[in-house]
């Protein structure tokens, strides 16, 4: 696969992925219906699109910043990937969650924002400030940015543990055991760190199977993944451990996005656009998009099921067009703001 066309098809299921994140932020049965049979109805619905099909999306993001961490990765480049990160993911996981704790701040002071958040009035302080910034307090989604950080400082382990094939078979296999018996780490997901490794160890082993051209056999071998995470999800029986249950859900979600990788054939995908580009911005301001669409509208729009489930469903094209509307505004007239708040991107 050439260079431009790898590019390519990395833009087309990172944009994926972050359309799928939308939605699992994207609730509003109960907003819209109260606590009703319609609204317990309306959740099982939209609870098969966030928490079935689209939360393949975290696992996929983990899996692609770990192949290009490690894609032609040397101890000896360590500190230029190092600094690389420094631009593109530490910078701007202060920076919007700075923001966040900041507007939260002053909107729960405002009259009716402070209605729209619902929290109260948000303490301001200096020990307010660095826990905000430090744990994403106001930025619940950036979770999945603390534990990309931590991973990637985590990096020279995890490649000492999959640079040879089998100590790094060893290696995932010692760690989707102690998911299935539900070890928790300090500070990291145990789950996150599966997904980086095992995407670490495709980087270093297997980048002509990750980035070779398109086949039937490809496509078949997508399909038998993609079926065998499918069907791993029947093996989540009633009376299941955590552990137990844990394990199946990462099978599923790590099987399914490799399976979509091989079985898309990237010669037939057009350039992606520039909304397509978008992403690291999609990401961080999606959770206050959806959460003003979705109160606004149960707001202005009758109580009526379909309603707010067209809403949800079409979340993603709202948040991706007015997410790549404000980056044009932003990169037209403030280019270092933009620099700041989509890392260097």
């Amino acid at each position: 696969m050439a260079e431009k066309t790898f590019r390519n098809k990395i833009y087309w299921f990172t944009f994926l992925f972050s359309v799928l994140v939308i939605w699992v932020h994207s609730y509003n049965a109960v907003l819209f219906l109260g606590n009703t049979g319609a609204a317990a109805s309306l959740v099982r619905l939209e609870r098969f699109f966030g928490d079935k099909i689209a939360q393949i999306a975290v696992p996929g993001f983990f899996m692609i910043s770990s192949y290009l961490f490690f894609r032609g990765y040397k101890p000896e480049i360590l500190m230029r990937k190092w600094n690389s990160r420094i631009r593109s993911v530490l910078v701007p996981y202060i920076v919007w969650n700075s923001l966040y704790y900041f507007g939260y701040v002053i909107g729960s002071r405002l009259p009716y924002i402070s209605d729209v958040i619902g929290k109260g009035k948000i303490p301001f302080g200096l020990l307010e400030t660095v826990d905000a910034i430090l744990n994403y307090t106001y930025n619940y989604v950036f979770w999945y940015l603390y534990q990309l950080i931590l991973l990637i400082l985590l990096a020279p382990l995890i490649y000492l543990a999959v640079k040879r094939v089998w100590p790094g078979i060893v290696f995932l296999t010692i760690l989707l055991t102690g998911v299935y018996l539900g070890i928790d780490l300090p500070f990291l997901n145990l789950d996150a760190l599966f997904y980086y490794s095992f995407a670490a160890f495709a980087a270093v082993h297997k980048k002509a199977v990750v980035e070779g051209v398109w086949s039937r056999k490809r496509l078949i071998a997508g399909l038998v993944l993609l079926a065998a995470g499918c069907i791993s999800l029947r093996t989540d029986l009633p009376g299941s451990s955590l552990g137990e249950a844990a394990s199946v859900t990462v099978v599923y979600r790590l099987l399914v996005p490799v399976g979509l990788w091989l079985m898309v054939p990237e010669e037939r995908l057009f350039e992606a656009r520039d909304f397509m580009k978008n992403n690291f911005f999609l990401y961080a301001v999606h959770f206050a998009l959806v959460r003003l669409i979705n109160k606004t509208g149960a707001l202005l729009l009758p109580p009526v099921p379909f309603l707010a489930f067209l809403l949800f469903f079409l979340m993603p094209l709202f948040a991706v067009v007015i997410s790549w509307l404000a980056s044009r505004l932003i990169r037209r007239f403030a280019p270092v703001v933009w620099r700041l708040l989509n890392g260097g991107r």
